[in-house]
């Protein structure tokens, strides 16, 4: 599974600068990734080791990042201000829900790995790759980490023959710090007690194409998640956006603007008609709303962020990928 910052609330600090993972490659990942496509999801082999959870994880020490040890709890740490009294201190925790499971060394064993976030409390925000096992007392630690680097976003990420494959977002040569727009496909390998990266492929520039595919809301806006009964989708393919409002369908046109990442709407949405329970609608309201004020798209940890901005202040709508419909038995 996967998805990241991670949590709402840094993810909200990539937006204003908001995953599939899966736990072991399946047998055509590695004619996907000569392809230049994403790294499907993996499939666990069958007899694997137990690998730790990320509820595990959450609650693991960490050696690697922001160069001390620390130990999160539920996934966050956060240490003493950096001046009495003052609000500005260091932080950690894990990217919501990211998890990799395999074996990566080829002991029969499968380890995990997480995505660690780190902030020094500045605007920065510094991410890791860290392995974490579980040793023979049943207990999980980390084996070793990699940096990423700083406001790196994760677009896909998944194990293709016992490497870690990750393609990111991040910035280049010409960008800002704020607003990455270069994609690379960076992969790691675990050597010992060291992750190593041992490839960077450049693929391109972050372009209006990339936000192709399928999602389905998971936030829209900090702290609001999408409760059960409500299905609000977006799908975006040859510079369209179409899907479904809670209630109602919608479609529209969207344009890209001169920074990576910049979006709008290229015009107003239509939207049939139908009438719903007040709730419903209420949502359906609320999100579409917030698609009028459209400003830019960028990746946590395999999930989509669209931010957007009104009289208020900005906020993001958090999506995942929508998962396929399950085929029917009979027709299986």
């Amino acid at each position: 599974m996967v998805t990241t910052r991670f949590g709402t609330a840094v993810a909200l600090c990539t937006v204003l600068a908001f995953a599939g993972c899966g736990p072991r490659e399946s047998a055509d990942s590695a004619e996907a990734v000569a392809a230049n496509e994403a790294p499907p999801a993996a499939v666990a082999r069958p007899g694997a080791a137990s690998a730790p959870t990320w509820q595990e994880a959450a609650n693991a020490s960490y050696a690697g990042p922001l160069g001390m040890a620390l130990t999160l709890e539920n996934g966050e740490w956060r240490g003493e201000p950096y001046a009495e009294g003052g609000a500005s201190a260091p932080s950690a925790g894990l990217a919501r829900d990211f998890l990799l499971s395999g074996d990566l060394d080829g002991d029969g064993a499968d380890e995990s790995v997480v995505l660690v976030w780190t902030s020094s409390g500045g605007s920065g925000t510094f991410d890791y790759l860290s392995v974490v096992e579980r040793t023979d007392d049943g207990s999980v630690s980390e084996r070793a980490g990699a940096p990423l680097g700083d406001r790196v976003h994760v677009r896909h990420a998944a194990i293709v023959d016992g490497h870690v494959v990750v393609d990111t977002v991040q910035a280049g040569p010409e960008d800002a710090a704020c607003c990455p727009g270069q994609k690379m496909r960076r992969t790691f390998v675990l050597e010992g007690d060291a992750m190593k990266e041992t490839t960077a492929e450049d693929q391109g520039r972050l372009a209006l194409a990339d936000l192709d595919g399928d999602w389905t809301l998971l936030e829209l806006g900090r702290g609001q998640a999408v409760p059960a009964g409500v299905e609000i989708s977006a799908h975006f393919e040859g510079g369209l956006i179409a899907g479904k409002a809670g209630c109602n369908r919608y479609t529209g046109g969207i344009a890209a603007g001169e920074t990576p990442g910049d979006v709008a709407l290229a015009g107003p949405l239509a939207v049939t008609r139908m009438m719903c329970p007040p709730e419903l609608m209420d949502w359906e309201r609320r999100y579409l709303q917030a698609l009028e004020g459209l400003r830019k798209f960028s990746f946590t940890a395999g999930r989509l962020v669209l931010t957007w901005a009104d009289g208020e202040g900005v906020n993001a709508l958090l999506f995942g990928p929508a998962m396929p419909p399950e085929e029917d038995e009979a027709g299986s």
